[in-house]
């Protein structure tokens, strides 16, 4: 298969039909699985804290550190607690992240990690995103490699691909001006890569990005896991905007269609060659929408996502079940199979 340029990816979204586009990319899908199985991973989302310096204008969901009321940072007893909740339901992962604490530093993750893993050992923690490193890095005076390392041995998994949002510094400025760079967001990720630990890649669209920095984005990951493979899986949502900072400053920023939504996500599978597993973002898009994915490239129902809170806080509500997932993925035509977090698949539902 020839790979697409960023030329042409511009085209593809700018001109193609919506129907040509989910044909190809629904070509392409079943290219790379023929056996038209569709995942998805049983887990839960635990925020160990909101407290948070960064101040991202797109998040309404963060608190600061003298916040008394709302501010939080979760005990063990209480992280132990919703991982026996998900435990309880069949869960195999739970994706923990927070926000970035001021005074945090690695040893207080290396305990936390270390608790985990030993009280609860046949959960993966899939867990702190690029920006959360790279502060524990600097906080603790220490490289990207020593946190991951450090981490890594006392249970840390794989690393998320949230703080991706847009890889244009140009707009990061914008919508988040404290938070790291496009460079250093692909530097963590290379860093995790290079000792073994894999991640995913994220896009966040919607604000005041154009579609050349949603291509260019794209060529940053696409380029990188032709050097590392260290990509496990691509996931793209929309920003929500209700009660966020952005949409206050930037009432021009209108809420993203569905159209538009599935438009780049089957150019993004039809781009990303070198990625096999996309997820469809069901959260943000609702289940119909995120069902309908899977018919635009998709081949991952991503995650029950058994506790929501960030985009939940943005205004964006949406919640499914095992049972739900299973049928929506059989209404399209395709095999239900849960999987962990390394797409091994755990269970099939014929």
């Amino acid at each position: 298969m020839k790979r697409i340029s960023n030329e042409e990816a511009l085209h593809l979204i700018r001109e193609v039909d919506l129907n040509t586009l989910g044909k190809m990319a629904y070509e392409r899908k079943m290219e790379l699985h023929p056996e038209n199985i569709t995942t998805f991973v049983v887990d839960r989302n635990i925020n160990y804290t909101n407290v948070c310096w960064v101040d991202c204008k797109f998040c309404a969901f963060y608190r600061h550190a003298n916040d008394e009321n709302e501010a939080y940072v979760l005990s063990y007893e209480e992280i132990g607690a919703k991982i026996e909740e998900l435990l309880a339901i069949g869960g195999t992962q739970i994706l923990f992240q927070g926000g970035v604490h001021p005074k945090l530093k690695i040893e207080w993750y290396e305990d936390l990690v270390a608790w985990i893993s030993t009280n609860y050992p046949t959960v993966t923690i899939h867990g702190f995103s690029s920006i959360e490193i790279d502060y524990i890095a600097k906080i603790s005076k220490i490289s990207y490699k020593e946190v991951l390392v450090r981490l890594q041995k006392k249970g840390l998994f794989s690393i998320p691909g949230a703080g991706a949002e847009i890889l244009s510094d140009r707009v990061r400025d914008i919508i988040a001006p404290k938070k790291l760079s496009s460079q250093a967001w692909l530097d963590v990720h290379k860093a995790a890569h290079q000792i073994g630990m894999k991640s995913t890649a994220t896009m966040m669209f919607g604000t005041v990005e154009s579609d050349e920095e949603i291509v260019a984005h794209w060529e940053k990951i696409r380029t990188l896991q032709d050097e590392t493979e260290g990509f496990r899986a691509f996931i793209m949502w929309s920003f929500q905007s209700a009660f966020t900072k952005l949409k206050e400053e930037h009432p021009e920023i209108k809420k993203q269609s569905a159209n538009r939504y599935l438009r780049l996500l089957a150019v993004s599978r039809l781009y990303l060659d070198n990625f096999k597993n996309i997820q469809s973002s069901w959260v943000t898009q609702g289940s119909y929408i995120g069902q309908l994915a899977l018919l635009f490239g998709a081949n991952d129902l991503g995650s029950t996502m058994m506790e929501e809170n960030v985009v939940k806080a943005a205004g964006a509500a949406n919640s499914m079940n095992q049972a739900e997932m299973i049928t929506l993925i059989k209404d399209i035509g395709s095999l239900p199979a849960k999987r962990d977090t390394a797409y091994t698949i755990l269970e099939r539902f014929a």
